[in-house]
């Protein structure tokens, strides 16, 4: 009988004792947090539906708290959004959702909102199928571009006072040789030779995307890694070969001395 007692007293006992070797189901989450935070092309969007709000966040990447509602969408019907950055955030309820950080046209709106409220914008402007292969010299096409600096962006400007990107590419060849390209950076890289990154030449278009089909950007290659174009700052001149921008090939609408 004592040795039975023992027996269940030594189980018992056991039973309050932790059990080292085994797995033990994972804690849920008890905050928000940040996976990666990235630049991207200016990419436009319009809202999906009326619902939703842009946030400001804060916090720290381990502790993420979303702060004050700024904009509803509901009162912004026509707004074009260009994002600029993305963040992948696992919420507490352990599920990674895409924000884009976007800023309207004007500069007077801005925050981070979930990127299912937002779709692609239509490129509505009428493009031509028309195409040319121009002739002519380096040194014209650069000082039509170079002539462009510092003049604003606004999307589906054409020039002489403001410009998109596809809309400063065809004025300065316009402008330079007398060639017309077609209106949009997707039509362009559509219609002329494709070139490789090794034999990129100065006046060459190198386009920017996130494939062959989906083209959101261009510019005029400078060469060294260098480009002229029309972005959210203006005509400016920048690198290529730098994080925000994925450049996806290049063309050569003309053969330039």
């Amino acid at each position: 009988m004592k040795i039975k007692q023992l027996s269940l007293t030594v189980a018992a006992a056991a039973a309050f004792l932790p059990v080292w070797g085994l797995a033990t189901t994972a804690e849920a989450n008890t905050t928000n947090t940040i996976n990666s935070t990235s630049s991207m092309p200016d990419t436009q969007y319009v809202r999906k539906s009326a619902t939703g709000w842009t946030y400001n966040l804060g916090g720290t990447a381990s502790n993420l708290t979303f702060g004050k509602k700024t904009h509803y969408l509901k009162n912004y019907p026509n707004t074009t959004w260009h994002a600029t950055q993305k963040r992948y955030i696992t919420k507490k309820n352990g599920v990674k959702y895409l924000y884009y950080y976007v800023t309207n046209g004007r500069k007077t709106a801005s925050g981070w909102i979930w990127h299912g409220y937002l779709q692609p914008k239509a490129y509505n402007h009428t493009t031509t199928t028309t195409t040319t292969t121009g002739t002519g010299t380096y040194a014209s096409v650069l000082k039509a571009a170079q002539a462009q600096l510092g003049k604003p962006y606004v999307y589906g400007g054409n020039g002489p006072s403001s410009f998109d990107c596809s809309g400063f590419t065809k004025y300065v060849f316009n402008q330079a040789l007398g060639q017309s390209l077609p209106r949009t950076a997707q039509a362009q890289y559509n219609a002329y030779e494709h070139v490789s990154a090794s034999n990129a030449q100065p006046g060459d278009l190198i386009f920017f995307g996130t494939s062959t089909g989906n083209i959101t950007h261009c510019g005029i290659y400078l060469g060294n890694h260098k480009m002229i174009d029309a972005q959210l700052r203006g005509v400016v001149t920048e690198a290529t070969n730098v994080s925000w921008w994925h450049t996806v090939g290049y063309a050569r609408p003309a053969t330039l001395s």
